[in-house]
């Protein structure tokens, strides 16, 4: 009888732990990480400038990771606290350094091989063939704050901002400044936010040409000619669209 017992303890334990391990995994859908520290063989692996090592891990079960110039995705399982990326997929865009190609073969096959994982508090650490991968969660992007407009929006068509042409949208305490170097010039907008929807009266300006810029203007003028947008934030892109399809991409 005792026997029996405790082996129904056992399981239970080993069931429990299994549980756990299927919550954190649970945990880690819906967010991104992004590398902390790497270390390898116990020593500091430097990466190149200006990169890190990203793992977004989406609703639908995929990780997308990122190390500096492509990008990989495919299913995972996080299953006995391993990852498993069953076809991981590469895209083949050619890298300005080859640094960042040999970063992305190195995360690729340290990928493909089934790495440990395990949550840390909020940090995720990722561990195999020597390698350690701390990764922090990032911050969701706020509308507080500079963004540099990137893209032009008519409809469902997304057009890139002319060369030359630089415009900045400031969002601080209740004020929008939009500049453009040249008719919009940082003057104080009030703006309120009702859910989705930004209001904000862009006001009269100045018509003068300015060459590339004209376009861009013209843009911002159309995203905000009703005088309401719809804002989207996704990580680090904002984008703003009105009733009518016009609208405007911006990078934090």
């Amino acid at each position: 009888m005792s026997s029996r017992i405790a082996l129904a303890v056992l399981v239970l334990a080993v069931a429990g732990c299994g549980d756990r391990a299927a919550g954190q995994g649970a945990d880690l859908r819906g967010k991104v990480y992004v590398s902390s520290s790497v270390t390898e063989q116990g020593k500091s692996r430097a990466l190149v400038e200006g990169t890190n090592v990203e793992l977004s891990f989406t609703g639908d079960g995929r990780l997308i990771a990122r190390a500096g110039c492509n990008q990989m995705q495919g299913p995972v399982s996080l299953d006995d606290g391993k990852l498993s990326v069953a076809e991981l997929s590469t895209t083949t865009m050619g890298c300005p350094d080859p640094e960042l190609h040999r970063q992305d073969q190195w995360l690729s096959d340290l990928l493909g091989a089934k790495p440990a994982w395990k949550l840390d508090g909020a940090n995720l650490v990722v561990t195999g063939s020597g390698t350690e991968i701390v990764l922090a969660t990032e911050q969701p992007a706020t509308l507080e704050g500079t963004w540099t407009v990137d893209g032009l929006v008519t409809r469902d068509a997304v057009s890139s901002v002319p060369q030359g042409a630089k415009a900045t949208l400031v969002f601080r305490d209740g004020v929008m400044k939009v500049d453009t170097g040249c008719n919009f010039n940082g003057a104080d907008l009030p703006y309120e936010l009702r859910g989705q929807v930004l209001e904000v009266q862009l006001g009269p300006t100045t018509l003068k040409s300015c060459g590339p810029v004209d376009e861009v203007e013209n843009a911002v003028r159309a995203a905000f000619e009703g005088g309401q947008v719809t804002h989207e934030i996704k990580r680090s892109t904002l984008t703003l669209t009105n009733a009518s399809g016009a609208g405007l991409t911006l990078q934090k």
